[in-house]
């Protein structure tokens, strides 16, 4: 089997930031994915006798769930919390002192924190490799390989592609990861926010110190005709630090079916989800609304991601 073959240069390594990947490892993840998505049976006891630490301090449904089911799906078994109230954080315990019990208890820990640096923290306090499962507004980076493997799925190619990200890109940790990520390939890029949610400065001069083309608009009907890829975002109002700063930008950008009509044939339109009201639930239906295909490709991903790091 390929999985045997491939080499395991993740072995035992932190993930926090999609930057601490080479693109031979990004690639060799993508490729073991392909494999585990055409016969899953085959790596059902990859993490027989592992345990992974699932520790999420905020709310969440996709990258919580496709994780739990890639551990189980592949023999490991899961422990851990999804609500900070349940464990001893109502208790006042500190992040530091909840990392060492996890790290004492798992082979591997899989930390989201609504505050930015806590993956990296928690990486340092650990001796067992981290997850960064998403860190405040900063970075999402198994999030950002799904979405690649998804674009890689859809269009055969990760190369010559233009790319439009749309929505909250400030507080969007999704859209942050998957830019530095594509960064590493011959891509075009497009940004369309509301000026207050326009994509972050440090990410643009990465950008630029990397040569990669790309402007920033708030014109979105003018660019359907033109990209291959629709990176939709929710506008998260739970990272707004006043509720007025929120309503001023909600409802921005809405893709509905009728504007579709005019998009380059084949455009992806995708979203990391959860959406509220930024695509018209009219557009599911459409070929090329792949935003639950990527859901799904998730676990599949994750389940790579945890074999590269943990598996035998």
């Amino acid at each position: 089997m390929q999985v045997f073959e491939l080499e395991f240069t993740l072995q035992g390594r932190d993930l926090i930031s999609v930057r601490d990947l080479q693109v031979e490892e990004m690639i060799s993840i993508f490729e073991l994915a392909k494999e585990i998505q055409e016969s899953p049976q085959e790596y059902s006891e990859v993490l027989r006798g592992k345990i992974v630490a699932v520790a999420f301090y905020e709310p969440s449904t996709r990258t919580r769930l496709s994780f739990e089911t890639a551990v189980k799906r592949m023999g490991g078994n899961t422990v851990g919390f999804s609500d900070p109230r349940t464990s001893s954080v109502a208790k006042g315990e500190c992040l530091a002192d909840s990392i060492r019990m996890l790290d004492s208890y798992s082979d591997l820990i899989i930390l989201l924190h609504p505050l930015e640096g806590t993956a990296r923290f928690a990486s340092e306090v650990a001796e067992v490799p981290v997850i960064n499962g998403g860190s405040g507004a900063g970075e999402h980076p198994s999030q950002a390989l799904l979405d690649m493997y998804t674009i890689l799925r859809e269009k055969g190619t990760l190369d010559g592609l233009r790319i439009a990200f749309v929505g909250d890109l400030r507080y969007g940790r999704t859209v942050h990861s998957l830019a530095y990520a594509l960064a590493n390939f011959d891509v075009t890029f497009d940004f369309l926010a509301p000026p207050e949610l326009r994509m972050r400065r440090e990410i643009l001069e990465d950008l630029k110190q990397k040569k990669v083309p790309f402007r920033e608009t708030t014109e979105l009907e003018a660019l359907l005709p033109e990209i291959d890829a629709c990176y939709v975002t929710r506008i998260q109002k739970e990272r707004f630090p006043a509720p007025s700063d929120y309503e001023k930008v909600r409802g921005s950008y809405q893709i509905t079916r009728e504007m579709l009509r005019g998009a380059k044939e084949g455009m992806l339109v995708m979203h990391p989800l959860p959406r509220v009201d930024e695509i018209a639930f009219d557009v599911d239906d459409l070929p090329n609304a792949v935003y639950f295909r990527q859901a799904k490709n998730g676990m599949f991903v994750r389940m790579s991601l945890l074999a590269h790091i943990l598996g035998k």
